[in-house]
């Protein structure tokens, strides 16, 4: 679903990522860890052809995402940290355009599944910050993607929210690929199979969710420690 090998960014004077390669499978739940500045969104935006590497190589479903944009963005779901919806649409007219662009038609089960039956109509300016994301949520899902990517999924929401988002995800995930960005240890402690951890755009841990309540917490800050104090 996911190769990466020696992938490097560069804006600038500035080394965003440096040598970075790892994979994700189908099935597995990735939670891609680091602090603010260590190279998460970066690297999201590698993998789905947002921006383009200074070095390295990249697969998303068997495509370059440098060379091969829109066969990489229909083939999987993306939401951004920064939920960029048209607040003046309603739900369904949003719904519709990204259906519209996936070439592909709105799945009024997924609308349900989601949660947004009542709100289908509305404004997505009406709608909290909760809904909106399930809007986000709905339109990274829609044509039925294979692998999802995630940046910072509950960010800003108020806890019950989150565990909306939280479980819908979980259930989501059954028959895909996840891999999401989280400065939640908790919640990378509840959803994941995998942990991957950056800091300063190299990769420090890759590897199976350690098992135990705090583990991936410790996990976090032993490895960020290493890498910063070697």
């Amino acid at each position: 679903m996911i190769e990466v090998s020696g992938l490097s960014k560069s804006f600038g004077t500035k080394a965003a990522l440096s040598g970075v390669s790892f994979k994700a499978k189908k099935g597995d739940i990735v939670a891609f860890l680091g602090v603010n500045g260590a190279g998460k969104t970066t690297t999201m935006r590698l993998l789905v052809g947002y921006l383009s590497p200074t070095a390295g190589h990249i697969l998303v479903n068997g495509y370059n995402p440098a060379k091969d944009r829109l066969p990489v963005a229909r083939s999987l779901g993306y939401m951004p940290e920064n939920n960029p919806l048209y607040p003046d649409m309603t739900v369904a007219e949003y719904l519709g355009f990204i259906a519209g662009i996936k070439k592909t038609t709105p799945d009024s089960t997924l609308i349900g599944e989601i949660g947004l039956d009542s709100y289908y109509h509305s404004p997505i300016s009406f709608l909290s910050r909760g809904y909106r994301q399930r809007v986000g949520l709905a339109a990274a899902l829609t044509g039925n993607p294979s692998l999802l990517i995630l940046d910072e999924p509950t960010t800003g929401l108020d806890p019950v929210e989150q565990d909306v988002i939280r479980s819908l995800i979980k259930r989501l995930a059954k028959n895909k690929t996840v891999f999401f960005s989280t400065h939640i240890l908790s919640e990378a402690e509840e959803l994941a199979t995998r942990i991957i951890i950056l800091s300063q755009g190299k990769l420090v841990y890759d590897g199976p969710k350690p098992k135990g309540r705090g583990s991936v917490s410790a996990l976090f800050k032993k490895s960020i420690k290493q890498h910063l104090n070697p």
